[in-house]
């Protein structure tokens, strides 16, 4: 059988050319899709968030009825973002805590980093366009007892940040979330379906917060199914 022609020297200069182009549009894609979304990068939860055995006996001891009226509830009566490690407030600490690669200038204010929303798996490399969720809002805690509270605790409430009470995630998912239980409402991506009705029970086990029995019952089924 004859042998096949040797490539010409044009021919290996057209391949080399060919694989370094190919070689430098990968890289170039990955450094984009790596920054949109990081596949890599792991999701940063907040502290505090039990064990799923843990979270059912927490459960089990919470007070179930239903929720007062809201008479008198005004957002301001729970002091929020206030100075929490100086100089930073709340808010930019938790975006400190839980972003990634986090920088920050003299006032705490984030300068560069990177975000990811457990609640719909969004990613941002820009802070202003995350919210600072109260996983047990603030409208469900009057209704469940906060309503009795001094000041002081409700500041401690809407500021807690070595608890499972607070969440960077997209304003988007934020808002439409609102002041649901998780008998109404749950975070569109369902990997932290677990993790979320956990930190809801814990954050309503520490303060003592009521549940309803609709609100007990979902939790229930998420902690039976997904945890």
């Amino acid at each position: 059988m004859p042998a096949s022609p040797a490539p010409s020297p044009a021919t290996g200069v057209r391949r080399t050319v060919l694989g370094s182009l190919a070689v430098f549009a990968a890289a170039v894609l990955i450094a984009a899709l790596g920054w949109a979304a990081p596949a890599l990068a792991h999701h940063v939860l907040p502290p505090g968030i039990p064990s799923a055995s843990a979270a059912q006996t927490q459960l089990n001891g919470l007070t179930v009825r239903a929720k007062n009226n809201g008479s008198g509830y005004d957002r301001s009566l729970f002091p929020h973002w206030v100075i929490v490690d100086s100089p930073c407030d709340a808010r930019e600490f938790v975006l400190r805590r839980d972003g990634h690669t986090v920088q920050v200038d003299g006032n705490c204010r984030p300068t560069s980093g990177r975000w990811s929303s457990e609640y719909d798996g969004v990613w941002t490399g820009n802070a202003s366009e995350f919210d600072i969720d109260h996983m047990v809002p603030l409208y469900d805690a009057w209704r469940s007892g906060a309503n009795t509270w001094s000041t002081d605790r409700r500041r401690a409430f809407a500021n807690d940040v070595s608890s499972p009470q607070l969440w960077a995630v997209t304003a988007s998912s934020n808002r439409s979330k609102g002041d649901r239980d998780p008998s109404a409402w749950m975070p569109p991506r369902t990997a932290i379906h677990c993790d979320y009705v956990k930190a809801w029970v814990n954050v309503k086990h520490r303060y003592n917060l009521s549940v309803t029995s609709a609100e007990k019952s979902s939790i229930q089924s998420t902690i039976n199914t997904r945890c």
